[in-house]
């Protein structure tokens, strides 16, 4: 089995290639990835970008094992990000998670639980952890048909920590939240940040990444056209009234110089 040695990266693509069929005529082929590389150092929370069909959602399948790179290779650890085992130290919030309304948030984030290997007494505490932590101690019990939007987007980070993973990867988190929701999730986001949580997210919201990222990569067109310290790729851009404006304008500048 294939292994890199690693002690500061959690996630590491090496030369992503992924093809798919194109038309009906055979060897022609579609390109979405096209030797994507980078690193997801321990402890940092990384912002993935890029416009609608860049080639974000195909990337992070990779990484969670649900599609096979055509060349290259993602590992999670230091181990094939293909392998079971290595996927274990992974939390996952897609952008859309279903559940069904029937069960409490307890009783879904407690089957995640017993999911990610968790048996006896550390169920619950594990269960009773992170629902506080995401805010829903109160609303445990309640059917998820009762809760909001944005409260079962806590159940779904709830569900993502419950097995106490090394890293999440976080889909388009603040998806659809009204600001109070948003708000929500991007302290939960912070509140694991400062614990050392290593996190990976995709985003179409600027203000978002801008206020918990440290590093930020801009994919396009399968291509990967930016990638460093937040700081360092707004350095230089003065006469914006935020830093979410400044980013705005790099997001967009950098997309208009890959066409």
């Amino acid at each position: 089995m294939n292994e890199r040695n690693t002690t500061t990266s959690v996630i590491d693509l090496c030369s992503l290639v992924k093809e798919y069929p194109a038309g009906l005529l055979p060897g022609r082929t579609f390109r979405a990835l096209d030797r994507v590389s980078f690193g997801v150092r321990r402890g940092e929370v990384f912002g993935f970008l890029g416009p609608n069909g860049a080639g974000k959602t195909t990337t992070l399948k990779i990484i969670l094992g649900f599609l096979r790179a055509t060349a290259g290779e993602a590992f999670l650890l230091g181990r094939p990000a293909r392998d079971v085992a290595a996927r274990e130290v992974v939390g996952y919030l897609p952008e859309t998670a279903v559940y069904p309304e029937y069960l409490t948030a307890r009783e879904a984030v407690s089957y995640y639980a017993r999911l990610g290997g968790l048996r006896g007494a550390r169920v619950r505490a594990r269960t009773d952890a992170v629902l506080d932590l995401a805010g829903l101690g109160d609303d445990a019990d309640r059917p998820l048909k009762f809760h909001s939007k944005g409260m079962r987007q806590r159940v779904g980070l709830a569900q993502a920590m419950v097995h106490e993973p090394q890293c999440l990867i976080l889909d388009e988190p603040a998806s659809g939240l009204d600001p109070l929701g948003r708000r929500q999730v991007r302290e939960i986001i912070q509140r694991l940040r400062g614990e050392g949580m290593t996190i990976f997210f995709s985003s179409h919201e600027l203000s978002e990444v801008e206020a918990i990222c440290d590093t930020v990569a801009v994919l396009h067109r399968g291509r990967l056209r930016a990638l460093g310290p937040l700081d360092e790729l707004l350095a230089g851009r003065t006469g914006y009234r935020t830093r979410a404006e400044a980013l705005e304008s790099f997001f967009v500048d950098t997309i208009h110089q890959a066409v």
